[in-house]
C-alpha cells in the first residue's frame, strides 16, 4: 500500500513560502502562507507574533501581485495581532499608496518612524505623500489628516530589539521595505521625561527674549533625547537669533536627518546659508521646500530676495 503522505507543518508551509516569494512566484507564495496560517490556526497553538509574520508575508506576496485590497486587510490583521510593526506599516502604506489612499499611506509611513528614524522607504514615503497630498488638499493638507498614533517607547524598544535580532535573516519583503540595520539605542522614558522638561524651559527662554539661556537648555534636551527634531529646529532659530550661523545649519542638518521633509529645518537651515552668503545652498533649500509646500509664503519672498542678489 502506498504510504500515506505526511502533511507540512505550518513552520514547512511558511518556508516554501518564503522560497517562492523569493522566486517571484508571489501567488504561490501567498497560497503556502494561507495553508501555513490555517495549520497554524489547527495546532491550538497561541502565538500572535507567527502569525502575524504569516500575515504580513501573504501581504507582501499581494502587494507584489498588485492585489492592494487584500495587502491591506492582511496588513490590518497584521497589526491587529502585533501593533506597529513596521514590515506590515510599510506593506499597508505602499498598498494605499497605490490605492490613492494618500492620508492613509502618509498615516502610516509617519508611523513607521517612529519605530525606526532610519527607513529610507518610510522618508521617501513621506516625502512622496507630502508632495501628493499638497497637491491634493493645499497648504493646509496638514489639517485633514487622520490623527497620527503615538508609538509606545515600550513598544518602540521591543521592535527595536527584535529588529537588531532579525537582521541577518532573510525574511520576504517588497522593495519598499528596504531598512537600514543601524538603530539607535532606545531613549528610557524618564530620559524622555527630562529632556522634555529642558526643551519646554528653553521654550519658555525664548518667549522671554533669552535665546542663550535657551540655547543652554535645549543643548541638556537632547543629552536626554538626541532625536527630537523640534529641539534642534528650536535651537537652530536661537542660534539664527544670535548670529551663530554655522551652528544654525548643523542643528538643521541634524534635523533632516530625522525628518527629511522638515520645513522649519529647510527655511531656517536656507537663512542661516544666505547670511553666510552661500546663496546656491540657501536656493536649494528653499526649493526643497517648496517641493513640500509650493505656496509657503515665507520661503517664497525669501527665494526672491536671494535671486534679485545673484
Amino acid at each position: 500500500m502506498p504510504q500515506k503522505r505526511r502533511s507540512q507543518s505550518w513552520t514547512e508551509l511558511k518556508q516554501a513560502g518564503n522560497e517562492r516569494f523569493k522566486t517571484g512566484q508571489y501567488g504561490e507564495a501567498a497560497e503556502l502562507y494561507s495553508q501555513a496560517i490555517r495549520e497554524l490556526d489547527k495546532s491550538g497553538k497561541k502565538s500572535p507574533e507567527d502569525l502575524s509574520i504569516l500575515h504580513s508575508n501573504r501581504a507582501a506576496s499581494y502587494l507584489k501581485d498588485g492585489n492592494c485590497g487584500e495587502c491591506v486587510k492582511d496588513c490590518n490583521v497584521s497589526l491587529e495581532l502585533v501593533p506597529f510593526g513596521v514590515k506590515s506599516l510599510l506593506r499597508r502604506a505602499a498598498a494605499y499608496e497605490a490605492l490613492e489612499r494618500y492620508r492613509l499611506a502618509y498615516i502610516d509611513y509617519k508611523t513607521a518612524l517612529q519605530v525606526d528614524c532610519n527607513i529610507p522607504a518610510a522618508h521617501d514615503g513621506t516625502n512622496r505623500m507630502t508632495k501628493v497630498l499638497t497637491e491634493v488638499d493645499g497648504p493646509s493638507w496638514r489639517e485633514k489628516l487622520p490623527p497620527i498614533p503615538t508609538v509606545p517607547l515600550a513598544v518602540r524598544e521591543k521592535l527595536a530589539q527584535q529588529a537588531r535580532g532579525t537582521a541577518a535573516q532573510t525574511n520576504p519583503a517588497p522593495q519598499h521595505n528596504g531598512t537600514r540595520q543601524t538603530h539607535k539605542p532606545a531613549v528610557s522614558d524618564q530620559d524622555l521625561k527630562k529632556g522634555q522638561v529642558l526643551k519646554e524651559e528653553g521654550n519658555a527662554l525664548v518667549k522671554k527674549g533669552e535665546q542663550k539661556k535657551a540655547i543652554e537648555k535645549y543643548s541638556q534636551s537632547l543629552k536626554y533625547n538626541a532625536a527630537e527634531v523640534t529641539t534642534y529646529t528650536n535651537r537652530a532659530l536661537c542660534y539664527l537669533s544670535v548670529k551663530q550661523y554655522r551652528e544654525a545649519v548643523r542643528d538643521c542638518d541634524e534635523a533632516l536627518m530625522i525628518d527629511s521633509s522638515n520645513i522649519k529645518a529647510l527655511y531656517r537651515r536656507a537663512q542661516a546659508h544666505k547670511e553666510l552668503k552661500d546663496v546656491k545652498a540657501c536656493v536649494e533649500d528653499l526649493n526643497s521646500l517648496l517641493k513640500v509646500e509650493p505656496k509657503n509664503s515665507a520661503a517664497l519672498k525669501l527665494l526672491q530676495e536671494v535671486q534679485k542678489k545673484k
